[in-house]
């Protein structure tokens, strides 16, 4: 335990000196080993076997996937149709924002890359409208979490992989919170946009005018039926489903929409490796990080300490989650789930808590990471989009996080929510 607790200063000693994350755990990781005498081949070993899974393989396919489909004009006409769904109401245009991210976040699986695509049409389009540039930043940087909540979804994949769950459980159990998750941030957005007099200007709801942009939009909208369809009917695992993501996209972008030139897709391909390129070097020091604390015992005396606290399953969610969201304003999101997966699943385990619920608990409490500084990816790129400050956009994104940490907790005390669709299918 004292190395432990050593390893957690380092590590939060370097993180508040602006060392890259993947470094911070690393070095953390390698005094850890140092102090207990284990040669450093370990590091290299854990770390080698730990990313030599075959699952692993679609989180740069679908990385590239949700480039491909950004570039070829997939995510375009995905926006044109939401807007056909929300008429001349107080928030129309926010709520179009909302609900393309949904619509985004099932095809990319990305979070930064569903604020990337969505937010670059649609916030400048909310501030001319004269929606708050805080207000319209923050908005996209919430609503972008649903790319990791909305299958397929790459922190789903990491958990999966982790906890030795099955993907398509994982993701048959991200519908559902996903969808209320998207309501709940329709409803905020009506509310908060009813107090500051932001109404659009769209026009009344027409079925005729829905049909014409959803025919426009069908080739893109078949990407997610295609993609989960062929996963859930057993045609293709959620690996192989991540190649047919790229091989699909690829094909709509070239030549039906014919919005990608062959000239472009190096620079695809290099922003896809790139991106890869970072998770992969967080995902070799978290394996060495965790497989140290399983080998330590630090989870089992972890379990014991809250246990001789309270042994109420409940209650200890309860915490997990303020945990969570306190450290994941300073812990990447592959991190924070290679980190305190094997510190709290088994203690949750033995206490009958199915592992796909923590699952989701889990992957919902990551997002709020992605929104909150210092390492909130989402709160970056809403920045560059809509010019706001970082400390205008953490003001005006208190309420979506209020929100979600209310959702959070419905998940929590009522599990069916979760659980309803990968029980149906069993």
């Amino acid at each position: 335990m004292t190395t432990f607790l050593i390893m957690i200063v380092i590590f939060v000693v370097l993180v508040f000196a602006g060392i890259p994350i993947a470094f911070c755990i690393g070095i953390s990781s390698m005094s850890a080993l140092l102090i207990d005498g284990i040669s450093l081949e370990f590091m290299a070993q854990s770390a080698f076997s730990g990313l030599n899974s075959f699952t692993y393989l679609a989180i740069p396919m679908f990385i590239l996937a949700g480039l491909v489909m950004e570039s070829g004009g997939l995510s375009k006409r995905i926006v044109a149709f939401a807007s056909t769904l929300v008429g001349n109401v107080y928030g129309g245009l926010g709520i179009i924002a909302v609900i393309a991210c949904a619509f985004f976040a099932a095809i990319s699986g990305s979070s930064p890359a569903t604020v990337a695509a969505i937010g670059s049409m649609l916030v400048p389009t909310m501030i001319r409208k004269g929606y708050d540039k805080d207000f319209s930043g923050a908005l996209v940087a919430s609503s972008g979490t649903l790319g990791v909540l909305i299958p397929p979804s790459i922190p789903m994949i990491l958990f999966a992989v982790t906890a030795e769950v099955s993907v398509s459980k994982m993701f048959m159990a991200g519908f559902l919170p996903g969808f209320l998750l998207t309501f709940a941030l329709c409803v905020l957005v009506n509310f908060i946009s009813r107090k500051k007099g932001y109404k659009t200007d769209e026009g009344k709801f027409h079925l005729a005018n829905v049909w014409q942009k959803f025919k426009e939009a069908f080739w893109a909208l078949m990407a997610p039926v295609i993609i989960l369809g062929g996963i859930y009917l057993g045609f293709f695992t959620a690996t192989e489903a991540s190649v047919v993501a790229v091989i699909y996209s690829l094909l709509v972008g070239l030549f039906i929409y014919k919005e990608i030139k062959l000239k472009e897709l190096p620079g695809i391909f290099t922003a896809a490796v790139t991106t890869t390129g970072t998770v992969v070097i967080i995902l070799g020091f978290a394996t060495t990080f965790a497989t140290y604390l399983i080998m330590s015992g630090i989870p089992d005396q972890l379990g014991t300490a809250i246990l001789s606290i309270t042994n109420n399953r409940l209650i200890i969610l309860t915490l997990f989650v303020v945990l969570v969201f306190f450290t994941g304003m300073f812990i990447e999101t592959a991190a924070l789930i290679l980190i305190y997966t094997p510190l709290f699943l088994p203690m949750l385990r033995n206490l009958g808590v199915d592992p796909i619920h923590f699952g989701i608990i889990m992957v919902m409490g990551t997002q709020l990471g992605m929104m909150t500084p210092p390492v909130g990816v989402n709160l970056f790129v809403a920045q560059g989009i809509s010019g706001s400050s970082i400390p205008g956009l953490t003001k005006k994104i208190m309420p979506f996080i209020f929100v979600m940490l209310a959702v959070q907790l419905v998940l929590i005390y009522v599990p069916q929510i979760v659980m309803f669709l990968p029980n149906f299918v069993k």
